[in-house]
């Protein structure tokens, strides 16, 4: 990047420096004394954790991490050989050998839990997950049953007061093991920086709907939410997407976009694969395509659809944001997504990466994709490979579907533009 920008690969060096700190922090936290709790990403409620002291390890996190770092597959086949099937989610088998190799990965060793609060937002595999790691650890489990979003409906308000309820007694239970009581105002204090990272992402995310495209909303997605996941609820997590949203004002400033020439625009539905990402995002980019919009980037939040924490509502925020994170929506819902984001993003194509070990998050796409090629006309292409196991990622293959996608994608965008002889 040319030294005349003043702001260009902030965004990527400071979200690595950060996530470097936060697992320097967990590999530090058993000799500092401080106490672990391992959750998940999607409706994760991380701000009532750090408000009583501990600090938070997220197992899909290790799991892509693994899965960059060309390791995922040697401890998914660790916990093949333990009877794990072969169909089994390949987050969790990555996690599982992990586990039984003692902790240690690419980002350091990592400390065993003292707590897992499985929040259970849209996965069922996230209960069995977590019953096979508090057995490894002999780690208490709390389970937070979060109510599925239903199509039709507003938001339940019995939902958000069975959810609040959970809540109240997981502070309980905090408070029990650190010997800290239950502290509204340091909790409405993280929210006010969660809401804050939030409001900021959002206007990183919206400017895609620029042309071109200054940001793509998949591909560096994944790299630019990291902080408002991990570290959400944290001052650090603000400063990170203030100085983000300066490079995205710079690009768009300066027309920088992620590709040389924005030739298509994408929404796409579906997480990336992670042991093959690089390659994956070139065999887009060689096409001039940029994502403008993901549904894998809210996972962990639909904070573009208006949700975010309230301060002062605390734990009535935090029910509300358990219950509405993408995972957790049907596919009425996300269908309806999809197609806000294809019309205000002016997309010119859907495309769908299929995984192969997560059935939760698949289940439904080969509808979703015949959706919008009949009653939509609008161009989808679906690709099959998975997140973490790289035995189902064929490049050729790959590579083969996107150049004939592209390839009649730019036939049909001459044809419509022709003259009438």
């Amino acid at each position: 990047m040319s030294s005349s920008y003043q702001y260009q690969d902030v965004g990527r060096d400071l979200q690595k420096k950060m996530l470097g700190d936060w697992y320097r922090r967990l590999e530090n936290a058993p000799r500092d004394g401080t106490p672990v709790a391992y959750l998940f990403i999607s409706g994760n409620i991380g701000e009532l954790l750090r408000s009583f002291g501990f600090e938070l390890l997220y197992p899909e996190v290790n799991a892509l991490q693994c899965g960059i770092k060309k390791v995922a597959g040697d401890l998914i086949l660790k916990a093949e050989d333990l009877g794990y099937s072969s169909d089994v989610c390949g987050y969790v088998k990555n996690d599982i050998g992990l586990a039984t190799s003692g902790n240690r990965g690419p980002f350091g060793t990592l400390p065993k839990p003292d707590l897992l609060v499985c929040n259970y937002s849209g996965c069922n595999t996230y209960i069995k997950w977590f019953e096979a790691l508090a057995e490894h650890y002999d780690a208490p489990v709390f389970l937070l049953d979060v109510p599925y979003r239903r199509t039709g409906e507003t938001q339940r308000q019995e939902d958000l007061d069975y959810v609040v309820a959970q809540l109240e007694q997981l502070a309980r239970v905090c408070a029990e093991m650190t010997g800290k009581p239950y502290d509204p105002d340091a909790l409405s204090a993280q929210l006010e920086n969660s809401r804050a990272a939030e409001d900021l992402w959002v206007r990183i995310l919206e400017s895609a709907q620029h042309r071109p495209a200054p940001f793509d909303a998949f591909f560096e997605a994944v790299f630019f939410m990291a902080p408002i996941y991990v570290l959400r609820g944290t001052r650090e997590c603000v400063d990170y997407y203030e100085a983000a949203w300066k490079e995205i004002e710079e690009r768009m400033a300066h027309k920088l976009g992620p590709v040389s020439e924005e030739r298509f625009r994408v929404v796409i539905e579906g997480p990336p694969p992670w042991p093959n990402f690089r390659n994956f995002w070139e065999l887009f980019k060689r096409w001039g395509v940029c994502c403008v919009a993901s549904t894998y980037s809210k996972v962990g939040g639909i904070w573009d659809f208006g949700l975010r924490h309230d301060p002062r509502r605390p734990m009535e925020s935090l029910a509300e944001y358990a219950v509405n994170c993408y995972t957790n929506w049907d596919w009425t819902l996300r269908r309806h997504m999809l197609e806000r984001y294809v019309s205000d993003y002016a997309a010119d194509a859907l495309v769908i990466h299929s995984v192969k070990s997560c059935r939760a998050f698949s289940v439904g796409q080969a509808d979703v994709r015949e959706h919008f090629t009949r009653s939509r006309d609008l161009p989808t292409l679906f690709l099959e490979s998975d997140l973490a196991d790289p035995r189902y990622f064929s490049e050729a293959q790959i590579r083969n579907r996107i150049d004939a996608f592209f390839e009649a994608l730019e036939h049909r965008r001459v044809a419509a533009v022709r003259p009438v002889a």
